[in-house]
């Protein structure tokens, strides 16, 4: 059996390198809006490229290769074009191929809909594509090979001393890829989670140890913070003079939803002196933000609220750590630095183990740096850990 060390191997492939931005410019240049449909047929041919290219490379070696679209690997998804989610992986014919002692090459990326039309996962969407397929053939392992070697304390583009994590528990990486840590995509991290595969995260380029990813469970007694995490891509949407009344929280959301935008931190006022109406902001991926406007500004004057404003140069700073469950004092510290700092806090979002904090664009990266040095996270602050 061909194998790699006694394994049988299963490959999704990415597109190579700017191609799927190339073919969504291609997309834009005959249509100012591309019908959804007809963009997921168009972006999925890149990760079809990668995989027949690696696949003819592979049996030129001597081996035996098969590439495989996300249709062929049976990996079936809603109707939701663009950014689908996968509903199942039947795996028959991948299984097959393994049989037969193939190396098996799957595009990912991109699944065929219960109404039998392509479509794509949104984009990291081979991560999701990865995991999925390394569920549904219950693998040992999922490693997923990117541009970093593994998951860091922090953004070591903006912090010097950022620390590689060598493991961090799929609670936590969930909360990372939400708050804005790029390495692997949040979908596939809850599909990891709910079907108990760990993510081997390593470096594309170096041999290096990466991080695991696995359930809280087989983690030890996890520091206080694990990282500190940012996004510049978000949004501020503050409608003015909402009625204080039942049910118009629920049209706004609602509409929202149903056009596929995607609501972070809400925040509302207490309504004013007459009782009747208040201010409510919430924030929203800058990239949906026309769509935001376009949903709402025709509900207005149906809904009696007063005005729309929106703010697209905002940024969120976040510190996450399994630890803090355990120990008060996290968010005092955490306001404490960034009021230290000058900078100041326009929403505040929290669970168990994260605290999320809205400030202007401009301030994120003297954020992260202060953050991260006031709770130790630095390589030369925490002591070496078995990889």
């Amino acid at each position: 059996m061909v194998s790699l060390q006694g394994k049988r191997v299963v490959a999704v492939l990415s597109a190579r390198g700017s191609t799927t931005d190339e073919l969504t410019e291609m997309a834009f240049e005959v249509s100012p809006n591309p019908h959804p449909r007809e963009l997921d047929m168009l972006l999925s041919t890149g990760e079809r490229i990668s995989c027949a290219l690696c696949a003819m490379a592979i049996n030129d070696l001597g081996h035996r290769a098969i590439s495989l679209t996300g249709s062929q690997a049976g990996i079936v998804t809603d109707t939701s074009h663009t950014k689908a989610r996968i509903l199942d992986v039947r795996a028959d014919r991948i299984q097959r191929a393994l049989d037969e002692d193939y190396i098996v090459l799957v595009a990912g990326f991109q699944g065929v809909s219960t109404a039998a039309d392509v479509t794509t996962l949104g984009r990291g969407g081979s991560d999701t594509t990865a995991v999925a397929v390394a569920a549904a053939l219950n693998a040992e392992m999922c490693e997923i090979y990117t541009d970093v070697a593994g998951v860091y304390s922090a953004d070591p583009r903006i912090v010097a001393n950022a620390r590689r994590l060598p493991i961090v528990s799929f609670e936590e990486m969930l909360e990372m890829a939400a708050s804005g840590a790029r390495v692997l995509q949040l979908r596939s991290v809850e599909y990891a989670r709910n079907h108990d595969v760990r993510i081997h995260c390593r470096s594309s380029f170096e041999d290096g140890p990466g991080t695991v990813v696995l359930s809280e469970r087989e983690t030890m007694e996890r520091p206080l913070i694990t990282a500190v995490t940012h996004s510049t891509d978000e949004a501020r949407v503050t409608l003015l003079g909402v009625p204080d009344r039942p049910g118009v929280a629920g049209r706004i959301f609602g509409a929202l939803a149903e056009t596929g935008v995607n609501v972070d931190m809400i925040i509302q006022n207490e309504p004013a002196s007459d009782g009747h109406r208040a201010d409510m902001s919430f924030t929203v991926p800058r990239t949906d933000l026309r769509s935001a406007r376009a949903t709402l500004e025709p509900m207005l004057s149906e809904l009696g609220v007063g005005e729309i404003k929106t703010d697209e140069e905002m940024g969120v700073v976040s510190v996450i750590g399994a630890g803090m469950k355990s120990h008060p004092g996290v968010a005092a510290k955490v306001f404490e630095v960034l009021g230290g700092e000058g900078i100041n806090i326009e929403m505040i979002s929290t669970s168990p183990i994260k605290i999320s904090c809205v400030i202007e664009g401009n301030q994120v990266k003297p954020a992260v740096r202060a953050l991260h040095a006031a709770f130790d996270l630095g390589s030369g602050d925490v002591n070496a850990e078995a990889a």
